[in-house]
């Protein structure tokens, strides 16, 4: 749980910009976790998972940003 907190954290002084440009930056990443994972397996699958949910985390707080809440 910590290392969640410390990541909302850290995104908190992010503009809009910055919000998106990691955004985009981490879907690539995924992009070629899983490809790679479906080529080979992973030595740490659980890799991919918290990607993904990092990428939900950094989704919500552009999204947090964008409605003024």
């Amino acid at each position: 749980m910590a290392k969640k907190a410390d990541f909302v954290q850290s995104l908190n002084g992010l503009s809009e910009a910055d919000l998106t440009a990691k955004i985009k930056e981490d879907e690539m990443r995924y992009k070629k976790l899983s490809f790679t994972h479906a080529l080979s397996p992973l030595d740490n699958p659980q890799s991919i998972r918290s990607l993904r949910r990092d990428i939900a985390r950094l989704k919500t707080q552009l999204r947090k940003i964008q409605i003024g809440a």
